[in-house]
């Protein structure tokens, strides 16, 4: 019998503790009509079923609410309604377009490519693959009727019966998301039919995609080709769907759940981070400094700014003042931007302009020159920047510049660059010293005795063997990868890992697309592959993540920083404990710093 004894519900929330576990919050854009915000049951009701707690989200552009919103929810759910204007494609309106809700586009336009750049889980639903495409770079059909004109095989795709009925088949790609999505469903039909797959859906739309963008592809279509599910192409848990699982009780429940289980683990991911120091030790944003680029702003021409590290959760970076090696007969200062006279001024001058950005960023970003540093920063809520050197040209051939430089607090000098210089040999050079040079060998000491870290990424294969002779402290490689799975000079052999582990150093995975597959497109999961090979070689104690970030770095699902929490969600995914993580993200790397900085 129903109780309406309020007292009897508040004691059944408190018989136990703790009175609910954390369930991921899952974000419902709601529709809005007759001034006021609404909502199917059906959809708040599947998010219950599938285990997590759902919250409408009303809509409003307010940069504010749409950025505290983000803040308290796992995951983003783009529901059903009415017609995208076509204006946000570039498009006129053709004469078969509906009505468009105006009050929905730009809020739920915003929201996606926000949700999106923190990697969040979506699910987008019949208007909502709509606003995902519109929102991330691909087009809309604003009438399938109209584009089908001409054609015997159309299929309705307005139906007249209930809601929870199927109407028309779906053909979904074998071994996509969708398709195991459904395939490891209880009490789901099987699947495979043929060569192919099908799926019984219900149909409310006129509208579809046509053209899904370069960051997702199409997983499924009705039989007259159109578009029914796309999904990420870029390693990332975003789904959209053309019908309405939520009207299909337990046959759209599995979308529900899938939702709910990408979020639980982007929420652990966040956990994590809020746990662990991420640290990259090695990108190239002042490459980028001649053309006065914005750290505050979201730049697009740079891959690491304050927006992108915040959204993927990453604490702290080391800047390198790169130098390029001159050619024979070339002058250095031919090879740079800026107008100044050598390359110790020339480095002086990146990390004068390094430390204006953090002094005009202060309350949001500090230097490092410590392990100790880098955690005080991130107890106080800010970004760290570590100073390195990229090319030992910056000494000017001068060793007392290790000294200046250490003063200045840079925590590593990598060797040499494209071509041989003055202290070794590059991986790219002439074999000028047949190895280190005897100047190179008076800097590494110096740099030993100054607790400055030795960088070997781009040395040459003798360079790399007498460097680790010479050292008296455990080297650093900050950008490398595995030649045992990419043939390049620039990765390190099996020899020269299990060499640089037995003393003490660690190899940091970079992220060029070069250096991780020899032909075709690498992604995140082929610096995943280079990490486990590592691993294997060396040991979960001298690895780390070295991004090469506007050095030419970042490939698909690691493009920029804010793509940084999906490579710790692969770790996971992989069963990695937190410690292991803590290692990987820069524990490893900081236990060298610390080893060298007390020499």
């Amino acid at each position: 019998m129903r109780s309406f004894n309020l007292q009897n519900h508040i004691d059944a929330v408190y018989s136990g503790y703790p009175a609910a576990r954390r369930q991921p919050v899952i974000g419902i854009t709601g529709n809005y009509e007759d001034l006021a915000c609404k909502l199917g049951k059906g959809y708040y009701q599947s998010v219950i079923q599938a285990g997590g707690t759902p919250v409408v989200i009303p809509p409003s552009a307010d940069k504010a609410v749409l950025m505290n919103t983000l803040d308290h929810i796992d995951a983003l759910i783009l529901s059903g309604g009415a017609d995208i204007n076509p204006l946000w494609c570039g498009e006129e309106p053709q004469p078969g377009l509906h009505g468009i809700n105006s009050e929905r586009d730009l809020p739920e336009l915003l929201i996606t490519r926000l949700a999106y750049n923190r990697q969040m889980p979506m699910l987008g639903i019949c208007r909502g693959i709509q606003t995902l495409a519109v929102a991330l770079g691909g087009k809309v059909c604003q009438d399938i009727c109209s584009a089908h004109i001409g054609k015997t095989d159309m299929v309705k795709h307005s139906q007249d019966a209930d809601r929870s009925e199927p109407t028309h088949s779906v053909t979904v790609s074998e071994g996509s998301t969708l398709f195991n999505i459904y395939s490891n469903a209880a009490n789901t039909p099987p699947l495979r039919e043929g060569g192919g797959a099908r799926l019984l859906v219900n149909s409310f739309h006129h509208q579809a995609v046509s053209e899904p963008g370069g960051r997702f592809r199409v997983v499924a279509t009705a039989p007259d080709g159109t578009v029914e599910a796309i999904e990420s192409s870029e390693y990332k848990s975003i789904l959209g769907v053309q019908w309405h699982p939520e009207c299909m009780g337990d046959d759209g429940l599995p979308l529900f759940r899938w939702l709910v289980d990408e979020a639980n683990d982007y929420r652990h991911a966040h956990e994590v981070h809020n746990r662990v120091l991420t640290l990259d030790t090695h990108c190239d944003t002042p490459m980028f400094f001649p053309q006065g680029i914005h750290f505050e702003q979201r730049d697009h021409r740079i891959l690491v700014d304050l927006h992108k590290m915040t959204e993927g959760r990453q604490d702290a970076t080391i800047m390198a003042a790169y130098l390029p090696q001159p050619k024979m007969g070339e002058t250095f200062s031919s090879k740079v931007d800026f107008d100044v006279q050598g390359p110790t001024a020339y480095a002086d001058l990146i990390f004068d302009k390094i430390e204006k950005i953090v002094s005009e960023n202060a309350d949001y970003i500090a230097l490092a020159r410590t392990p100790g540093d880098l955690y005080e920063n991130k107890r106080h809520g800010r970004k760290s920047v570590m100073l390195g050197i990229e090319n030992g040209l910056a000494l000017g051939g001068e060793l007392k510049n290790v000294q200046h430089f250490a003063d200045r607090g840079v925590v590593y000098i990598t060797l040499c660059h494209n071509g041989d210089n003055d202290l070794c040999d590059s991986c790219r050079g002439c074999n000028t010293h047949e190895g280190i040079s005897r100047f190179g060998e008076q800097v590494i000491r110096e740099m030993n005795r100054l607790g400055v870290m030795v960088d070997l990424s781009h040395a040459g294969d003798k360079s790399f063997y007498d460097a680790l002779d010479i050292s008296q402290t455990p080297i650093v490689c900050t950008h490398s990868s595995c030649r045992a799975l990419c043939d390049h000079p620039r990765n390190l052999t099996d020899d020269q890992m299990r060499r640089l582990a037995a003393a003490g150093g660690v190899m940091q995975v970079t992220l060029y697309n070069g250096f991780l597959v020899k032909d075709g497109e690498a992604t995140i999961l082929d610096a995943i592959a280079h990490l486990e090979h590592a691993i294997g070689v060396m040991g979960i104690d001298h690895v780390g993540l070295g991004t090469d970030f506007d050095g030419d770095g970042g490939i698909r699902g690691l493009r920029d920083s804010s793509e940084l929490i999906n490579f710790t969600r692969q770790l996971l995914s992989r069963r990695y404990s937190e410690r292991d993580i803590q290692k990987i993200w820069g524990g490893n790397f900081l236990r060298v710093m610390t080893q060298v900085q007390k020499k």
